[in-house]
């Protein structure tokens, strides 16, 4: 369902769940990480088992104007395909010199980012800590926890996203667990798909 606003607007969404009774969320299940993690075998036994949940987002629905924030939650899971952490697709944005923000509001998780040239960034973010994802760079959000991780999200409403990049090429580094832990690895499929 669209929304759309043009004037000032209240939206309200759980400080607990990140769940907003005014909005639809959007929803990716395991079928939609097709492509997108280094285990495809163990995906599709996961899917044919059961096609779960693993990340939803909430969009308030503001114009596409130059000047308007857009704003939202995302909702990561907790979960891995394999050793690798649940995660959202991960985007560019269609106008690549926007940044945005993220603020966790539960969980614990990072943010990874990787702009054209080959830089890549993370943060981890826990309950309070706040991200910054510099203009030029894509940006995916992974759930390191046994938690949900929610966060609260905003950018130029006009930047649009470009998921077709990373759909192609994938990003250059993987989230998995080692030993308990994370660790961040390079992606053996990067730019083969």
């Amino acid at each position: 369902m669209a929304y759309c606003v043009d004037k000032s607007s209240v939206f309200g969404f759980s400080l607990e769940t990140g769940i907003s009774k005014d909005r639809e969320s959007s929803k990716r299940y395991l079928s939609n990480l097709r492509g997108m993690v280094a285990n495809e075998a163990v995906l599709e036994e996961m899917i044919k088992k059961e096609n779960s949940l693993v990340y939803e987002f909430y969009e308030m629905g503001v114009p596409e104007h130059p000047g308007d924030l857009a704003f939202g939650t995302t909702i990561c899971y907790p979960g891995k395909v394999a050793d690798e952490y649940f995660m959202t697709k991960g985007h560019f944005h269609a106008i690549l010199d926007v940044a945005e923000v993220y603020l966790c509001i539960k969980g614990r998780g990072l943010i990874l980012m990787e702009n054209p040239e080959g830089d890549c960034l993370y943060e981890v973010l826990t309950p309070g800590k706040m991200a910054y994802v510099p203009k030029r760079y894509a940006h995916r959000s992974v759930n390191i926890g046994k938690e949900p991780f929610v966060q609260f999200f905003a950018f130029r409403a006009d930047a649009g996203h470009d998921y077709g990049t990373i759909e192609t090429r994938g990003f250059r580094k993987l989230v998995v667990e080692r030993n308990g832990e994370f660790a961040i690895i390079d992606n053996p499929k990067w730019g083969k798909n």
